[in-house]
């Protein structure tokens, strides 16, 4: 953020764009990272997680909306009041979490459990000090941070991943791909007169477009301890609609209001922050506990690898949909 931030304009877009993958690294590296430590924590912490993730996107949105669009900060000074929120990271994992079960993990990981008939049947789930139970978050099952002492190798951990690709990572790919094509290529070029919107410039509607995008994914994200999802391919084949539908709307200007547009974009993150959080959940209830951490921060690549194909598609998509409406005199694209 500071990279980017206090680049001159002048500067090579190079420099930029460091600061953009620096930015990518850090995301990807923390959502493999603390997705699989949720499997220490108990179905709870998913639920708490997805939730996080949510508000994170939708306060990072409208704290951007809020600093440019009505404070008038600039792009800079926005980023640079922003910039200390990481720091909040180091607080949250090395004095709020409780790191009870990751220590109990270290304790025990090189270990496999006794056999039932060679344990001492006199110790109980009583005799597990009280401090140990309180530090987890849900008290996950005793035992559940046993693993095996064997190091897997880059062959089985394919073929575990291969396993893990059509009942989880495909729906998630696929959803992930059609709302973030939405979010780059499409959502820029989604431009109404501005006499017919809230709106007093057009560098206005992508911002709002973000912040209602956030919405419903922090909606979604928190949702699970209400409201499950089991068919996970549902909710990203009704993506792919909104997709085409915006798509359409981009080419011909059939939508005859932007507030219609902005239920599509609400739509549009209920449907993708459903499916990344029930992804999660269902691994985490399906898939063999032993496999559970693997499980989670593999099939987590899927939410990266289809912003990566989107990301391809939408630097296409947009210049293609935007010289399509200035070659039929709707040139809104081209201004701020």
């Amino acid at each position: 953020m500071v990279l980017i931030a206090l680049t001159p304009s002048d500067r090579a877009v190079g420099i930029k764009l460091v600061g953009v993958i620096v930015g990518s690294l850090s995301s990807g590296g923390g959502e493999l990272s603390f997705l699989g430590l949720t499997h220490y924590y108990g179905p709870f912490s998913l639920a708490a997680w997805g939730s996080g993730t949510g508000g994170a996107g939708l306060i990072g949105a409208g704290l951007y909306v809020l600093m440019t669009t009505w404070i008038g900060f600039t792009v800079k000074d926005s980023l640079l009041a922003s910039a200390f929120l990481p720091l909040i990271m180091l607080l949250g994992f090395f004095a709020i979490l409780p790191h009870g079960p990751l220590k109990l993990t270290e304790q025990t990981k090189d270990y496999d459990a006794l056999p039932a008939s060679d344990a001492d049947e006199s110790e109980t789930v009583d005799d597990v000090p009280s401090t140990a139970v309180s530090s987890s978050l849900l008290g996950p099952e005793i035992g559940s941070t046993r693993s095996s002492s064997k190091t897997p190798t880059f062959a089985s951990n394919l073929r575990r991943a291969r396993s893990l690709f059509i009942p989880y990572m495909l729906p998630l790919l696929l959803v992930y791909i059609a709302e973030y094509t939405i979010n780059q290529g499409v959502a820029p070029t989604l431009l109404f007169p501005l006499g017919e919107t809230p709106f007093a410039a057009y560098r206005d509607f992508y911002p709002t477009y973000a912040l209602l995008y956030q919405v419903g994914v922090f909606i979604a994200r928190s949702s699970t301890p209400f409201f499950r999802i089991h068919n996970l391919y549902l909710p990203s084949i009704l993506q792919i609609v909104n997709l085409v539908l915006l798509i359409l709307h981009s080419l011909y200007n059939w939508i005859p209001s932007v507030w219609l547009v902005f239920g599509v974009i609400f739509w549009e993150g209920l449907l993708g922050g459903a499916v990344y959080v029930n992804t999660f959940a269902e691994i985490m209830e399906s898939v063999p506990e032993r496999e559970r951490e693997f499980s989670l921060g593999a099939t987590s690549v899927s939410d990266s690898g289809g912003i990566c194909v989107a990301g391809f598609a939408g630097m296409v998509l947009e210049v293609f949909l935007c010289n399509w409406q200035v070659q039929r005199e709707r040139n809104w694209c081209k201004q701020l």
